[in-house]
């Protein structure tokens, strides 16, 4: 008989729960008052799940960009949780727009630390390790009027100025080894004239959890990570199963299982992102177990 064990650390994390929360309570408090489906709208997926938004989007919550933003007056719009630049509040002050703000806590601090940072000293290079183009860096780049520097990688931290004060800090969700490979880099080449000061702004209820995975990948024959493939935090748990198990495959809903991945295995281990919904990996196990017997 096969046995299949959900990761109880896997799942959405605060944040996102937070963020789902407000949403579902606005959306449930208008529907009891108008009798009728109310529109909620949404700057960005609430979360980087397909499966999560379509849910959501059935109970009146709609996905804008900001274009659509832009057109809209006198609305309801959610914040989700990787946070906004200032000029979206700005914009929704114009518009006339209320705005329910569901930034997770620690991405709002870290915002304001970097605000503070920029405006005491703007001279300096703040410097981001995070995803070019994220909504959270994109929020925490508005901090500093856009002037903070994005770096992704090894090879982008080598184009910085280390004649130059540096002060170094990290979108929410990023690897904490990468982040110390930096900040070890920065410490190497940074100029005796120069400033560099680094701050620790990684989760931990995200960091925390590629230890977690990883041991609870190399517990079984088959890791099943279930994840939107858009999501940032979703792309580096997954590789570290990969990397301690190589019997792992990612997949966004229990209609991607291949029934062939299951052949000679005993144990299966699902998991998944930040991101990841608990009642996506249980459907993964129903699925299994019904195709079984």
């Amino acid at each position: 008989m096969i046995q299949i064990e959900i990761d109880n650390g896997s799942g959405f994390c605060f944040g996102v729960t937070t963020a789902i929360k407000k949403a579902e309570e606005e959306l449930s408090a208008s529907n009891e008052s108008t009798k009728s489906t109310h529109t909620l709208y949404c700057l960005g997926d609430i979360v980087h799940n397909g499966m999560e938004v379509e849910r959501l989007h059935a109970q009146g919550l709609i996905t804008i960009n900001h274009e659509d933003l832009a057109k809209l007056h006198h609305v309801k719009v959610l914040l989700r949780a990787h946070g906004e630049p200032p000029e979206t509040y700005e914009l929704a002050t114009r518009n006339h727009i209320e705005i329910i703000d569901a930034t997770c806590p620690v991405v709002l601090q870290l915002q304001r630390r970097i605000k503070k940072q920029f405006d005491s000293n703007p001279q300096a290079q703040i410097v981001i390790f995070g995803k070019n183009g994220h909504a959270e860096v994109l929020g925490l780049v508005g901090q500093t009027q856009s002037h903070a520097i994005v770096v992704e990688s090894l090879e982008d931290v080598k184009k910085l100025d280390f004649n130059r004060d540096i002060y170094l800090y990290s979108q929410t969700t990023k690897s904490l080894d990468e982040f110390h490979r930096i900040i070890e880099y920065i410490q190497e080449h940074i100029s005796n004239s120069a400033t560099f000061r680094s701050f620790d702004t990684i989760c931990r209820q995200v960091a925390n959890r590629m230890p977690n995975i990883s041991n609870f990948a190399a517990k079984h024959d088959l890791i099943l990570f279930v994840s939107g493939r858009k999501s940032s935090n979703g792309k580096v748990l997954f590789n570290e199963c990969k990397s301690v198990n190589p019997n792992s495959y990612q997949i966004e809903s229990a209609h991607e299982i291949d029934m062939d991945w299951i052949k000679g295995v005993e144990t299966i281990g699902i998991c998944g992102a930040t991101s990841t919904p608990k009642w996506l990996m249980e459907e993964c196990r129903d699925y299994i177990m019904a195709q079984v017997g």
